[in-house]
């Protein structure tokens, strides 16, 4: 089995009051496709880009109605050592330890700053069967206003080395896994995030244009944040869904600029 190392973004889903406007909106946004709910495991829904697992919507439990928000989860050999880490780094177990089936292990969890993640263990469920092609996740971000407590608490958890892009108009860092970056983390101020945007781990899904993709998710409700715009890593915008759910979309193969210089953390 190809499990992912430890720390690696490896799966995503939702929660939504309304599945089926969110699969209508998704679907139109992103192509998706989705295949039959589960059940037995409260009406999990599996996305498909091009026939690959790439993502999932679910209705909220009973009481756990709220605000709609995707859910990246980071690779994990252990989930119940991996929780005894979040403890005792500071961070909040929302949901323990759980085994799905013979799906999985996971876990829910918030950070020191209040950024909500999750971890898998992978069962017959491995994650992501695609990854950084039109309609799959390829980037996710750490957003939060206490970058210390972040910073201090992932490479904690899991075995990351932290880059910092050198770049004096924002304060960004980068969570390595050997030689590669995984998991970007910025710092978010209050003129581009009003106080009430709480921290959250914003993920990317690819696009074959980005443009589009943000006049389609606008068209069908959604509200674009920031964008679109181009950097060295693909042309990209920020959007929340109707349900309210933020994340981004980009286009990697627009790209422009010269990739910043970095330096690594002591």
């Amino acid at each position: 089995m190809a499990v992912h190392p430890e720390g690696t973004p490896c799966w995503a889903d939702a929660m939504f009051t309304d599945v089926e406007g969110a699969k209508s909106f998704y679907g139109d946004v992103l192509g998706w496709t989705f295949g039959e709910a589960s059940s037995e495991y409260g009406n999990y829904t599996q996305a498909y880009a091009n026939g690959k697992a790439v993502a999932a919507v679910v209705p909220p439990m009973p009481g756990q109605e709220g605000q709609s928000a995707w859910c990246l989860y980071l690779a994990s050999p252990d989930v119940a050592a991996t929780a005894a880490k979040i403890r005792d780094n500071g961070g909040e177990l929302l949901m323990e330890p759980m085994q799905v089936g013979d799906f999985g292990s996971m876990l829910l969890a918030r950070d020191p700053s209040g950024v909500v993640f999750g971890a898998w263990q992978a069962g017959t469920h491995e994650g992501f069967e695609a990854k950084a092609v039109p309609g799959a996740y390829v980037w996710g971000e750490v957003f939060t206003r206490e970058p210390e407590k972040s910073d201090a608490f992932f490479p904690a958890v899991f075995p990351y080395s932290v880059q910092r892009v050198e770049d004096d108009a924002i304060d960004f860092k980068l969570y390595n896994l050997g030689d590669s970056a995984v998991l970007g983390r910025m710092k978010m101020d209050d003129a581009d995030f009003p106080p009430q945007v709480p921290p959250y781990l914003n993920v990317y899904f690819t696009v074959v244009n980005c443009d589009a993709a943000v006049a389609t998710a606008t068209e069908r409700g959604g509200v674009l944040r920031f964008g679109p715009m181009d950097s060295p890593f693909g042309r990209f915008a920020a959007l929340s869904d109707p349900q309210g759910a933020a994340f981004s979309v980009i286009d990697i193969n627009t790209t422009k600029g010269d990739m910043p210089k970095t330096s690594n953390e002591s």
